[in-house]
């Protein structure tokens, strides 16, 4: 079993909105074999609680816009770890030092990679204008 149609165009859809508020580091696993309540993860970075904010609001108004009901969130007060629950689709949206420690990407190695459209999350190279 693999993630749906539905859950596939969903993280990118998310990926997109997350990567348009400047997200770092986004992969996005299919989780379908090893959990029943979702089909995807999506996990990202955010270089300040702040930045971390607006990435999930943009990814959950993105959603919205969708059709997507976001179900259960985590962690917005604290904006370290926002989790953002659309039932197919989980969103973790990490600041960079969370995400080190957490690890999800390998507590969930076991699980195939959703390819995202390129240049998604991709840090910019020094000296350029989204580097400044």
């Amino acid at each position: 079993m693999t993630a749906s149609d539905s859950a596939s165009h969903r993280t990118v859809l998310a990926a997109t909105a997350a990567s348009d508020k400047l997200a770092t580091d986004l992969v996005a696993l299919d989780v379908s074999e090893h959990i029943a309540l979702t089909d995807a993860f999506l996990i990202c970075s955010g270089r300040s609680e702040r930045m971390v904010q607006a990435i999930a609001d943009e990814v959950e108004e993105r959603l919205a816009e969708d059709g997507a009901k976001r179900i259960r969130q985590e962690g917005r007060a604290e904006g370290r770890w926002i989790l953002l629950d659309f039932g197919d689709v989980v969103v973790h949206v990490f600041h960079e030092e969370e995400r080190l420690f957490y690890q999800l990407e390998r507590l969930w190695r076991d699980c195939p990679v959703i390819s995202l459209p390129p240049g998604l999350g991709v840090e910019s190279e020094p000296g350029t204008q989204e580097g400044l």
